[in-house]
């Protein structure tokens, strides 16, 4: 729902421009409701509404069926004969994933591209002596990248249409020199390398898993450094925004993005897009305040929430028959995007090199099943809206559902309560409810209520858990009703309420999954 159009706001201020170059007056009713901080840069917008990516684990570890790799598998490990970016990019194109972040490294150190800084990667393995060998003289943009996954995967992405991002593990569990200054500017070269081989990426990944036991060159040891100061995360920052400005920085404490806080792949319904900035770094202990933000944070940083298609992140043969479900994966979306989130599902690729026929399936499904439930905005089918506060025209509910995201319903000043109705021709079955908060000027909804006409009685709608916060998008599920009207109440807000969209959908057979909203969030024990 709500199409991007960006000369929406320019057209408004150059109205007003108009106005004011002419001598005429600007009301009240005019003017766009003033930006409440912290906001996100137009880049972190486009990231969320891009809604859904894909994760993709490789590496030795898929071949030693390992998780976490130590840093001392062998080089020979490593041979996906198979190997197909673009069979990646097409089965993640079907599966709704609008982008693609890959472990360039991971925490064993093995580098997925020819680094000129390491031995230890691609370069050395049998893999990319006969991928070379098979490339022959093909010359061009395409010969040059065989070999070299990152940009094998960073072709069939253009191909596709698919954005790219990359991941670059801070900890190596491999390097003689981790721990050392040394090793820090290895890391900032490799880093350069991504940032300026493989053209425009979206988003940049920094994981919190930082300094342990390793293979160190063989030493074999625990090696601890200070997370908070030992890479210089701000001159990693730096570098990224030279290269790439318009990518996302992951890492639990952004600065473009936060994990979640758990593995599991949801945020909780209260989560909040800001987070006390100095508060968090990479490996922050307090993970479980990712889950909902920090409610007066200082800085625009919204959630992520990763999730592996599996129980593991790297491929494991003894787990195809444990691929999740089609419909634990539209749970799971509803309680990520529809959680003013994004949802990073993983899918493991095989040791041949592939995306398992099962993760495809699986993937495919789900995404079907999003799009036939939210198929068809019941409101925009002639419904009518009644506001009991709008700005003016400029700002009326025909912004609600005009498709448009850069239109959008506000309130007047001081105005931070206020009730929607939305009328039915008819008595309509609904199921499902969409809001959304226009976010470049802000997240404002601390809490609302949603009712539903019984005959002629408003009743409440349970829809399973709280409603508190929006931000970019909240969706709502609960058993079917049949109801003329719906009633949606804003109760507070941290000022003038500046809605983009509501949407009301009838979702067919879905009532078997309406028992996954009902659980406890605040009981579950979430661990890293």
């Amino acid at each position: 729902m709500n199409k991007t159009n960006p000369t929406a706001t320019c057209k408004r201020l150059l109205y007003i421009s108009f106005c004011l170059l002419s001598g005429l007056s600007v009301s009240a009713q005019d003017e766009a409701p003033a930006p409440i901080a912290p906001l996100p840069t137009k880049h972190q917008v486009a990231w969320q509404q891009m809604e859904t990516y894909a994760f993709i684990h490789f590496g030795p570890n898929t071949f030693q069926d390992r998780e976490w790799g130590y840093g001392d598998a062998p080089l020979d490990c490593f041979n996906p004969t198979k190997l197909d970016c673009e069979q990646w990019a097409r089965t993640l194109k079907a599966a709704g994933m609008n982008g693609v972040i890959i472990t360039a490294k991971h925490h064993d150190g093995f580098c997925l591209w020819p680094s000129k800084y390491t031995d230890y990667c691609v370069r050395n393995t049998p893999w990319y002596a006969s991928r070379t060998a098979r490339a022959g003289a093909s010359g061009g943009e395409e010969g040059m990248m065989k070999g070299d996954i990152v940009g094998e995967l960073a072709a069939a992405c253009k191909k596709y249409g698919l954005k790219m991002g990359v991941y670059l593990s801070p900890w190596d569990r491999h390097q003689a020199f981790y721990g050392t200054p040394l090793y820090v500017e290895y890391f900032y070269a490799q880093l350069e390398e991504l940032m300026t081989r493989y053209g425009e990426l979206f988003e940049v990944w920094f994981d919190g898993a930082n300094g342990g036991d390793g293979y160190y060159g063989g030493a074999r040891e625990q090696r601890e450094i200070d997370r908070r100061t030992y890479y210089d995360f701000p001159r990693a920052h730096r570098m990224v925004f030279k290269h790439q400005p318009q990518a996302i920085i992951f890492s639990d404490g952004g600065p473009g993005c936060r994990w979640v806080g758990n593995e599991k792949g949801y945020a909780f319904p209260t989560n909040w897009s800001f987070l006390r900035i100095n508060d968090v770094y990479p490996g922050y202990a307090h993970f479980e305040e990712l889950q909902s933000g920090h409610a007066d944070g200082d800085t625009w940083v919204a959630s992520e929430c990763d999730v592996s298609i599996r129980p593991g992140w790297f491929y494991h043969e003894s787990e195809d028959d444990r691929v999740k479900t089609p419909e634990y994966l539209t749970d799971l979306y509803y309680r990520s995007v529809g959680h003013n989130g994004t949802l990073l599902l993983n899918f493991p690729v095989d040791r041949d090199g592939l995306i398992h026929p099962n993760d495809s399936m699986n993937a495919v499904a789900f995404h079907q099943r999003i799009q036939a439930e939210l198929k068809e905005n019941l409101l925009a089918k002639g419904a009518t809206v009644s506001a009991s506060d709008t700005r003016g025209n400029a700002f009326s509910t025909k912004a609600l559902t005009d498709d448009n995201y850069d239109t959008y319903w506000a309130t007047h000043d001081g105005i931070t309560s206020a009730t929607l109705t939305f009328t039915f021709k008819r008595a309509t079955l609904v199921n499902r409810l969409a809001l959304q908060e226009y976010i470049p000027l802000g997240q404002r909804v601390k809490a609302f209520t949603v009712e539903y006409l019984d005959g002629k009685q408003w009743q409440p709608l349970d829809v399973g858990e709280e409603t508190t916060t929006i931000g970019y998008k909240r969706l709502l599920r609960f058993h079917t009703i049949s109801t003329k009207a719906i009633r949606v109440s804003i109760t507070e807000a941290r000022g003038p309420l500046c809605l983009n969209a509501v949407g009301a959908y009838y979702a067919a057979g879905a009532e078997a999954t309406y028992k996954a909203d009902t659980r406890n969030y605040d009981q579950q024990k979430l661990l890293r």
